[in-house]
């Protein structure tokens, strides 16, 4: 009796295995089909090389600190690498794997190519869906070719489109993400404010949030390589790290406010017959944005150089693209406030309060704000965010602060800019806090990070110049930087 029920269990495991192969290669036939024959697959596929290509480069940044053929500089920015790499694990309490632990030298100055397209008589992205990530407004390409003819398709189809280079990219903690050759030409602060963004999105990402991702990830990077910097002694760096953020934030305002104008004055002219009107007046309002710009915000911005808000790019689909990154961070930083400046707190705290509501994260938090608001976190209700403690004073305490950004920072519950910047006018620029606007070292925003294609954006190469048409297409290089303060072995 057990021989034959022995037989007979042996039996059924030999069928079991034998239908389980069946489905493993039946699963993998549609894999390679669907990788060979559509055109998601076939662009996964030719991502997938590429990530291999990287990957088969990589060398230990330990072993390239250690060898004295090494440049001194390059040694230096490495090792830098890997202190804000421990310090993001290790003081911020994000995912860190083995990421950043190799470094990969590319054979372009630019990595890839990313392209952004919106409906040009409303705000509206066009999106692409991918497995894992969701529905994106960008997608990236290591052929520059095929990336100027997917710019150019859309363009015929009517669309704005925004074409950029980016510097690097995150595979989300899928695989050890290397620091690449084009990430290592940014300046130290750049760098290490990189780093702890793309450590971000290995901790935390929100399958089709690309807004919510990207924002919550440039608050990280700025407010936690502020620390990096202050925990290693350099104050110099540190107040640069505010300074840069403070910018950023004082943009982030006027691309709501001018995104706001421009859908309101869509939705007042709707239907097919009133497209030429919201064609002729959306050229109206970005005229106007343009003076905004040019007069009014770029006096008040302390490390972006006037050239930018000359020559930055404004259509639907640059201004679409601009949000992803910079959407609501004043909430970032208002939950900041409220944990004490305590940036792992925060980022704990906000990745909770995300995961509460999925689907609406920024909503979320706006009712935890409004909650801890009457429950008095943060100790002084009066604290802003771009506010820090000064001097010899704990976080929270009350009396004279350090403001570590110009007047317009937008204050908890009050987004729009003290400064009165708006596109119908009104307001005068209230005095400087430093007391002037003396010009000082100014860079351009750097701040499009991103996941899976996309991160930061450089400076077109010159064979690349001309992708997108026309205006500003992203921050120049270093080399377009006034002479300034130096913030460690390298120059800000």
């Amino acid at each position: 009796m057990r021989a034959v029920r022995g037989r007979v269990l042996a039996a059924l495991r030999h069928r079991a295995t034998k239908w389980i192969l069946i489905g493993l290669g039946g699963l993998a036939t549609v894999v390679l089909l669907y990788l060979a024959l559509t055109p998601t697959g076939r662009y996964l596929s030719r991502a997938g090389w590429e990530e291999a290509r990287i990957l088969w480069r990589r060398r230990d940044i330990a072993d390239i600190v250690a060898d004295t053929a090494v440049p001194a500089a390059t040694r230096a920015k490495l090792r830098m690498v890997l202190d804000a790499r421990a310090f993001a694990s290790n003081v911020l309490g994000l995912k860190v794997g083995h990421s950043f632990t190799s470094f990969s030298q590319l054979d372009n100055d630019t990595l890839v190519l990313v392209l952004s397209a919106a409906y040009r008589d409303r705000l509206e992205h066009y999106r692409w869906w991918f497995p894992l990530v969701g529905s994106v407004p960008y997608k990236g390409w290591f052929d520059f070719d095929v990336a100027r003819r997917e710019e150019a398709n859309f363009q015929s189809r009517g669309f704005d489109t925004y074409l950029r280079p980016a510097s690097a990219f995150s595979t989300l903690g899928w695989f050890n993400d290397p620091l690449v050759s084009t990430t290592l030409r940014s300046d130290t602060l750049a760098l290490a404010n990189t780093v702890i963004h793309e450590l971000t999105h290995n901790t935390y990402y929100a399958p089709g949030q690309a807004e919510f991702n990207e924002s919550f990830a440039n608050f990280v990077g700025a407010r936690g390589s502020r620390e990096f910097f202050r925990a290693r002694g350099q104050r110099g760096a540190m107040t640069e790290a505010d300074d840069r953020w403070g910018d950023e934030k004082l943009l982030a305002a006027f691309w709501k406010h001018l995104h706001r104008d421009l859908d309101s004055t869509f939705k007042a002219h709707a239907g097919e017959a009133a497209m030429a009107t919201r064609l002729a007046l959306r050229d109206s309002i970005y005229r106007a944005a343009r003076e905004e710009l040019v007069f009014r915000l770029g006096p008040l911005l302390r490390t972006i150089a006037p050239r930018y808000v000359e020559r930055v790019r404004l259509d639907n689909a640059a201004l679409l693209a601009r949000r992803i990154y910079l959407t609501d961070v004043d909430l970032f930083d208002s939950v900041w406030v409220r944990e004490k400046y305590d940036v792992r707190r925060a980022v704990e705290r906000i990745i909770g309060i995300a995961k509460s509501d999925k689907k609406q994260p920024y909503d979320a938090l706006r009712r935890w704000i409004a909650g801890a608001g009457r429950r008095g976190y943060g100790g002084s209700g009066g604290s802003i965010p771009g506010i820090a403690p000064g001097p010899g004073r704990a976080a929270g305490e009350t009396g004279r602060v350090r403001v570590g950004r110009p007047a317009g920072a937008p204050a908890p519950g009050n987004p729009r800019p003290r400064s009165g910047l708006d596109l119908r006018g009104g307001g005068g620029r209230r005095p400087h806090p430093r007391g002037d606007l003396r010009p000082r070292a100014r860079r351009h925003p750097g701040g499009a990070h991103g996941s899976l294609l996309v991160l930061r954006p450089q400076r077109h190469p010159r064979h690349l110049r001309s992708a997108g048409g026309g205006g500003e297409q992203s921050p120049p290089s270093l080399g377009d930087r006034r002479p300034g303060r130096r913030v460690g072995p390298h120059p800000v």
